[in-house]
């Protein structure tokens, strides 16, 4: 069975699979379970073996196997795909999400190039291997995971496969990992992990026509506020890691009161802190608190929730040989690559958590992924299969 790219890209597009992002919400678009069904249809048409692994309620992994000409069971290589399956939000896009469109040599559509472009390069790579069978193939393991954009649980749960007894369609521990994300055919060796949690003040309500019978959250957490603001400066502009640049912390949520005629009692924003490869998570989240208490000082509490979300760093120490690899690949299939370091997160950092060397690549701008007009260079995609192919080929 071949399949062409593009033609693949646009019917994942008008697959919604938009990840609710912790929100309790059902149903179109929300979910992934549509996309589930229709790759677990594609893979067993193009010869895979499939299983899901449930991850959340109504969430799962889909995970195909393609055997090689030694399997992995008897000892022969194995080469972990990955692409996830959900999207963010569609909320403010100024394009039909759902309906893909191609124009401008560009494909455009939610998920496009985050990351359902990498997603269909993978799909054609793998129908085109299980149609020619080359005589050194690897036995490959495809994985559609979910629940990549808020919080990696599909990887964390698909990883606890790799362990010793685990069994089922995953024979053991890959020998490496390709993830896929939107890179412009770049290699991606390390990035940043993350590190986030809520942060409170509490006051005391009153009516507003009396505000000084109360106690006002809001303007407690302005003062947060002014002290987080000069700490993420001194953050950005001290030790940078070679690849991924400096650490950094962002507040992106504010939330505080009830009505405009009653003083607030409670305030709460959402802090984010980036980690270069090497930092710890928990060590970079008591230097933030630490700080902000000397900053507030002891006037009133500020409150700090345990981290809702933590992503590890990827480190470019332990993926050498599979990043020289692809690089060369790349360079075959399309001229000059770069190795690279990022700010954001992948799964490639839960899989080399693992033990399995990994790496990230795939077509398509990061500066394009979430955005209200998203879209992905098609040929960008239609390279990305040809260098996926040519990866895993002889891995």
């Amino acid at each position: 069975m071949v399949l062409d790219p593009i033609e693949t890209l646009c019917e994942l597009i008008a697959i919604a699979s938009v990840n609710p992002m912790g929100r309790q919400v059902s149903g179109s678009p929300y979910g992934e379970g549509r996309l589930t069904d229709a790759l677990e249809s594609l893979l067993g048409r193009i010869g895979l073996q499939t299983a899901r692994q449930p991850v959340e309620p109504g969430r799962e992994n889909l995970v195909g196997l393609l055997e090689g000409r030694v399997p992995a069971r008897e000892g022969g290589p194995l080469l972990l795909l990955d692409a996830h399956q959900d999207t963010v939000p569609v909320e403010g896009m100024t394009i039909e999400p759902f309906r893909p469109e191609r124009r401008e040599g560009r494909v455009y559509g939610r998920g496009a190039c985050d990351t359902k472009g990498g997603m269909a390069a993978m799909l054609a790579a793998v129908a085109r291997l299980a149609h020619q069978r080359p005589p050194d193939m690897p036995s490959i393991l495809l994985a559609c995971t979910v629940n990549e954009e808020y919080g990696f649980t599909g990887a964390v749960k698909l990883a606890e496969l790799f362990g010793p007894g685990a069994g089922g369609i995953v024979p053991r521990r890959p020998d490496a990992a390709l993830v896929a994300e939107p890179t412009a055919l770049d290699v991606v060796v390390a990035h940043k992990g993350m590190v986030r949690w809520r942060c409170h003040t509490r006051g005391h309500a009153a009516h507003s026509a009396h505000p000084e019978a109360g106690e006002n959250a809001i303007y407690r957490m302005a003062r947060v506020l002014a002290g987080l603001e000069p700490y993420a400066g001194e953050l950005a502009g001290g030790a940078s890691h070679p690849l991924c640049g400096p650490a950094t912390l962002s507040v992106g949520t504010i939330h505080g009161g009830v009505s405009v005629n009653t003083v607030p009692d409670r305030c709460t924003i959402e802090i984010d802190r980036r980690l270069p490869p090497g930092e710890d998570a928990a060590e970079a989240r008591r230097a933030a608190i630490d700080y902000l208490q000397a900053a507030v000082g002891a006037d009133f509490p500020v409150e700090h929730d345990p981290p809702y979300l933590h992503g590890p760093a990827l480190s470019d120490t332990e993926n050498g040989p599979p990043a020289e690899r692809l690089m060369a690949v790349v360079r075959e299939v399309a001229g000059p690559c770069r190795r690279l370091g990022v700010p954001y997160g992948t799964h490639a950092a839960v899989y080399a958590a693992a033990g399995v060397p990994s790496v990230v690549f795939g077509p398509g701008f990061i500066e394009q992924a979430h955005t209200r007009d998203e879209w992905v260079p098609a040929d960008q995609v239609r390279t990305a299969a040809e260098v996926i192919y040519r990866f895993c080929r002889a891995a």
